[in-house]
């Protein structure tokens, strides 16, 4: 008696499976500190490239993957079309310098097509857009790689949905606590800019507060008053290039 294959089976890859070579290649390639080495990334763009080409056959849709699976999925989509788009115009001295010649004219790589998924072209600012109206959980900006040095430092390892909501907790912890990104007193906040360009998902100041308090190694009073750092949009390379250096850009 023969069985028929499960109906979309080559179009339903386990989405943990998905991520092992993108995980590979972080584990490879990020710091202790956090912060991705590019040229070694550049010397395995084949493994990059092989990984993004995989995502063509991808079909995450609700009624297949859960909420979790379909978030760590579209967040190391997102971090690995942006390592790349990096890495095809390296050496940048920031992800901002880099510009995409179209037919039109240029494209920011916040706009340009980063990455195609099951057939569908996406830019990183749709990527983000989508994760954002979608789950509406703030934690995501500290896992988003905005190649910036001021951004929350990389994790070592893709985002899958058994681990996800620790790894969130964990990212956002470590970026919070960090001195060199918030000095947070109880009596005084002086925050990532982060927090300020996307007021709208962290909340009203009570709401800010008590999202910093869950994750706070020091309280901090109600009545805390709030700065806001600024941003350094130098890229999260292992060493920063510097102005003079910034060449090959499009």
């Amino acid at each position: 008696m023969s069985h028929a294959a499960p109906v979309n089976a080559p179009n339903r890859p386990e989405p943990e499976l998905l991520q092992q070579p993108w995980s590979a290649l972080l584990r490879l390639h990020v710091t202790t500190d956090g912060r991705l080495d590019y040229v070694g990334l550049l010397a395995d763009e084949d493994q990059l490239f092989a990984y993004l080409q995989s995502l063509r056959k991808v079909r995450p849709q609700a009624e297949n993957w859960t909420p979790d699976q379909l978030k760590a999925f579209w967040i190391n989509t997102y971090n690995a079309a942006a390592a790349n788009l990096v890495i095809e115009n390296y050496p940048v001295a920031s992800i901002n310098d880099i510009r995409i010649k179209t037919i039109s004219g240029y494209e920011s790589p916040w706009e340009t097509v980063a990455v195609n998924v099951g057939g569908q072209n996406y830019s990183l600012n749709q990527i983000e857009q989508q994760l954002r109206q979608q789950f509406h959980d703030p934690r995501i900006h500290f896992a988003l790689n905005y190649g910036a040095a001021s951004a929350a430092p990389m994790l070592a390892e893709a985002y899958t949905s058994p681990q996800l909501n620790q790894q969130l907790d964990q990212q956002t912890s470590r970026f919070l606590n960090d001195p060199a990104f918030n000095q947070l007193s109880p009596q005084q906040l002086r925050l990532s800019a982060l927090f300020h360009s996307y007021a709208a998902d962290f909340g009203a100041e009570p709401q800010l507060l008590a999202f910093i308090n869950r994750y706070a190694h020091t309280p901090v009073l109600p009545a805390a008053s709030i700065e806001y750092l600024s941003f350094s949009w130098a890229l999260n390379g292992r060493t920063p290039l510097s102005d003079g250096q910034a060449l090959g850009r499009k």
